[in-house]
């Protein structure tokens, strides 16, 4: 069992690394994740030390490396100066739970439904109407939130 490393303890990067060594013992060592990988010891040292933020590439090649592909979502809520603009981050959570909250967000699409009627109708969104437009895409946003987590926890337990 690897030595727990203090300074990068709280990272996604050495996280999943350690999480990924209990099915391959390469990873449990910087030198295996690099041999694995086949990026820079020193460079996945700095990723996890939170010293550099990896490249878009570099964090792909760990995500699959790891099987840990909320590593990719990590990436683009946190770290992309595009994504942090426009993805939220996912909490990935047990499956019961994540099917549960999808289906909450579910129950409310039939209110969702005809809200978008009534404000849609007249082909403008009036100022009196933009609070409920608001609250709709937050809705929206938080049904789009549990599908991503649905679809990474599905695609890390069984798209290996």
């Amino acid at each position: 069992m690897p030595k727990m490393a203090t300074k990068a303890a709280d990272n996604v990067f050495y996280k999943a690394r350690m999480e990924a060594s209990s099915w391959n013992d390469k990873l449990s060592s910087r030198e295996g994740a690099a041999e694995e990988t086949g990026l820079d010891r020193t460079r996945l040292a700095y990723i996890e030390l939170n010293t550099v933020n990896p490249h878009p590439e570099e964090a792909l090649i760990l995500a699959d490396t790891y099987n840990a592909p909320e590593l990719c979502n990590h990436y683009c809520a946190k770290i992309c100066p595009l994504g942090m603009k426009t993805v939220a981050e996912v909490e990935v959570t047990e499956l019961e739970r994540a099917v549960l909250k999808l289906l909450s967000a579910f129950q409310t699409l039939p209110t969702i439904k005809e809200s978008l009627i009534n404000i849609a109708a007249d082909g403008v969104i009036e100022k009196n109407e933009q609070p409920e437009m608001e609250d709709i895409i937050q809705r929206l946003d938080e049904a789009a939130n549990c599908i991503q987590a649905l679809k990474i926890y599905f695609k890390k337990h069984y798209k290996k």
